[in-house]
């Protein structure tokens, strides 16, 4: 077995664990070893796979039923190798996963079909991770020091089986693809390709604070999700109240990006703020990998990754990877990137680089007397003021869009802000589209939403400190590892990082540029999306702007004469 020779000392820190939950409870068949001849598949269930310290975690295994000299794929997430697919979409009808793109019998929640895949001449390996279901051990999460090893090992093992050709791939969803940037960090040799479809690449600027802000919501439904083990798991939501800044805890879990080489189809989503968006294009901008291709739409993430046309591509890919065919994957555009008009309308753009070598990048400055946003600073300074807690406490800002635009890639909002009557901010930032009617433009939003907004910010003012290396002027990269408290009556500048987007703007519409203390978009239980509870805002919030307060919106603009060929 090829292992790790980087250091994997115990990292300075201690884990709370807290205790699994009876896997029966998750719907868990119960633990052993059978073999199935089901719809030309050889399935083997529960193959114990041992780990370089001993500690035993179990795979099951789809291949084709005379097949020999076959890839494998490899899926690992902590949902449960044996939990059907609809059992989670069928909760989600507005998901927009068909029942006829995936066979529900055989298909993991956010992974291949292998009923798809095993007649192309693949194999699937689906794994419950070390801690989980019947794994033995203890449970960590998109962990560098001990999950990405045990996944390494994983592969290595698949590559050895008397019937793979030694060429293994990774594909799947959000916690699928997470694993994905921490194992190919570590360059496993055998990892021949990776599918990143939406994956979170740093926990904690993406999955656990926003702008430094704790999500109460989400990381809790997860937790609930991913605590089912026959020994401990990770008690996140423990760790997240002792580790509220950016330390070596959070380390662990921000994959080492640089480190990748191997050949990589990313795709990401307009639609997942607060969740993959971000994370998964920072991951295809900062891979090594001299092969790699973008692909961002403007859809829900499960609906697009099983759409029939998206696996063909998948299939195109790992075909070419790793089953050596000659085909169009090497032409492939760098990058195609789907400028939105609205829900599911939107036009593909041909691009060399992410972010485009060719935007240009344009600051609105805010007017707080007249709540607009201009291309010139007024002269005279003013202030907005709102209750920083009230659900309706907002200040917002309209632009008149005069010519038509495609607004492409990072926005940051530059903001002169001041707590009347506390000492720190939370700030909800959304931009958000309006037609030539005056009628809001709704996008969808996270995996089965159809009300959200062309893009989202946050920041936790205390954090607004910069890493100056990292930031760039329209992408600000918060080191969020001390806390700067704010002084009554004060002003501060801060640099709040807008997840990427891409929309077309027509003359006549207006883009409105909202900041408030609370969620933009908030949805009862049982709906899933982020939230931020436990806020900081006391009092007022007021916002500064003209003079010498350069509060301003730089926002990106592909212009159409520099459009390449």
């Amino acid at each position: 077995m090829h292992h790790v020779t980087s250091d994997t000392a115990p990292p300075p820190f201690e884990v709370i664990w807290r205790a699994g939950k009876p896997p029966a409870e998750g719907g868990h068949p119960g633990l052993g070893y059978r073999v199935l001849r089901e719809r030309g598949m050889l399935i083997e269930r529960d193959i114990a796979v041992v780990l370089r310290d001993g500690v035993t975690i179990y795979a099951d295994v789809f291949r084709p039923e005379d097949g020999e000299d076959l890839p494998v794929l490899v899926t690992w997430g902590p949902y449960g190798k044996h939990f059907p697919t609809f059992e989670i979409y069928s909760r989600f009808p507005g998901c927009g996963v068909r029942t006829e793109w995936v066979d529900p019998d055989y298909t993991i929640f956010e992974g291949p079909d292998p009923t798809h895949w095993c007649p192309l001449g693949y194999a699937i390996v689906n794994v419950d991770p070390r801690g989980l279901w019947c794994s033995e051990g203890d449970a960590t999460f998109i962990d560098a020091r001990q999950e990405a090893v045990d996944c390494y090992d994983v592969i290595e093992w698949a590559a050895g089986l008397e019937w793979s050709n030694g060429r293994v791939g990774m594909t799947g969803v959000s916690y699928l693809t997470q694993i994905q940037w921490q194992v190919a960090a570590l360059r496993p040799p055998h990892l021949t390709a990776l599918n990143c479809w939406e994956g979170v690449s740093d926990m904690y600027r993406e999955f656990f604070f926003h702008g430094g802000i704790p999500d109460t919501r989400f990381p809790a439904h997860w937790a609930e999700g991913t605590s089912f083990s026959l020994g401990r798991v990770e008690d996140v939501l423990a760790m997240m109240e002792v580790h509220p800044l950016f330390d070596e805890y959070w380390a662990t879990k921000a994959a080492a990006l640089e480190r990748i080489v191997t050949p990589a189809y990313v795709v990401a989503s307009w639609s997942d703020h607060a969740l993959h968006t971000r994370g998964t294009l920072e991951g295809f901008k900062r891979i090594a990998s001299e092969q790699k291709w973008l692909e961002v739409h403007g859809r829900k993430k499960w609906e697009h990754y099983h759409r029939p046309e998206s696996v063909a591509k998948q299939v195109a890919f790992f075909d070419h990877f790793l089953k050596g065919v000659d085909n169009d994957v090497p032409r492939w555009p760098r990058v195609q990137l789907e400028v939105r008009e609205r829900a599911y309308v939107g036009t593909y753009r041909v691009e060399g680089e992410w972010p485009p070598a060719r935007t240009e990048y344009l600051p609105l400055y805010l007017d707080a007397e007249a709540g607009t946003l201009s291309r010139t600073a007024p002269a005279v300074e003013a202030a907005v003021r709102y209750r920083a807690s009230d659900e309706s406490g907002r200040a917002s800002f309209d632009f008149a869009v005069d010519q038509s635009v495609e607004l492409v890639g990072y926005m940051k909002l530059r903001l002169w802000a001041e707590a009347d009557g506390g000492d720190d901010m939370d700030l909800f930032v959304a931009i958000q589209r309006f037609d030539s009617a005056g009628a809001f433009v709704p996008f969808p939003f996270y995996a089965a939403m159809d009300d959200g907004n062309v893009a989202l910010g946050w920041l936790r003012v205390s954090h607004r400190a910069l890493d100056e290396q990292r930031s760039r002027p329209w992408q600000p990269w918060h080191t969020h590892r001390r806390e700067q408290l704010l002084e009554p009556g004060v002003p501060v500048a801060a640099d709040i990082e807008i997840w990427p987007s891409a929309t077309h703007f027509h003359e006549g519409d207006i883009l409105r540029l909202l900041i408030q203390g609370t969620d933009v978009n908030k949805y009862p239980q049982p709906l899933i999306a982020s939230l931020h509870e436990n806020t900081r805002n006391r009092g007022d919030h007021i916002i500064h702007a003209g003079g010498r307060f350069d509060s301003h919106l730089l926002v990106p603009i592909l212009r159409d004469e520099d459009r390449p060929a």
